[in-house]
C-alpha cells in the first residue's frame, strides 16, 4: 500500500485587500488617540480630528469588506479562519459606524463613551488584520493507494 500526501496551500488574501484591511488599523488608533488628547485637554479640535480619521477607518474598512465579500464566494480561496476573519471585519465596521455617529454629537457629550468605543474598534481592526495577515497554511490531505502485486 502506498500513502500520497498531497499539500493544498490557500492562496494569501489580495494585495490591495491587504493594503485595505491593514490601513485600518493607524486610521482607528488615531481616531483613539485623538480622543484620549481630547479626554485630556478638551480641546474640541482633537474630537473633530478624531471624527475624520474614523471616516477614513470606515471607507477603508468598506474597501476591505467588498474584497472579503468577493472572497466568500470564491471558494478555492478561503483558508482556515476566513468565516472569522470576515465577522471581524463586518464588527469593525459596524463599530466604527456607531464610534462616528457617536463623534457626530456635541464635542462635550462624546466622552467618555466614545474612548471606549474607539478602543473596541481599534482592537477589533488589529485582530482582523492579524488574521487576515496570517501566513497561508497548508491542509494535510492523504489519499491512500493499494497496489495488487503480479504474481
Amino acid at each position: 500500500m502506498a500513502v500520497v500526501v498531497d499539500y493544498r496551500y490557500s492562496e494569501a488574501i489580495n494585495p490591495l485587500h491587504a493594503v485595505f484591511t491593514a490601513g485600518t488599523v493607524p486610521l482607528f488608533l488615531g481616531a483613539l488617540l485623538a480622543d484620549i488628547a481630547y479626554s485630556r485637554t478638551y480641546e474640541i479640535q482633537w474630537s473633530n480630528f478624531a471624527s475624520w480619521l474614523i471616516v477614513g477607518g470606515l471607507i477603508f474598512a468598506s474597501l476591505a469588506l467588498l474584497f472579503a465579500l468577493v472572497d466568500v464566494f470564491r471558494v478555492h480561496r478561503r483558508s482556515r479562519g476566513f468565516g472569522l476573519y470576515f465577522l471581524l471585519l463586518l464588527a469593525t465596521w459596524v463599530l466604527g459606524f456607531f464610534n462616528a455617529l457617536m463623534h457626530a454629537r456635541d464635542a462635550w457629550a462624546i466622552m467618555p463613551t466614545a474612548v471606549i468605543l474607539s478602543v473596541v474598534t481599534t482592537l477589533a481592526a488589529c485582530v482582523a488584520t492579524g488574521i487576515a495577515m496570517r501566513a497561508s497554511r497548508s491542509t494535510v490531505v492523504r489519499r491512500e493507494t493499494v497496489h495488487d502485486s503480479v504474481r
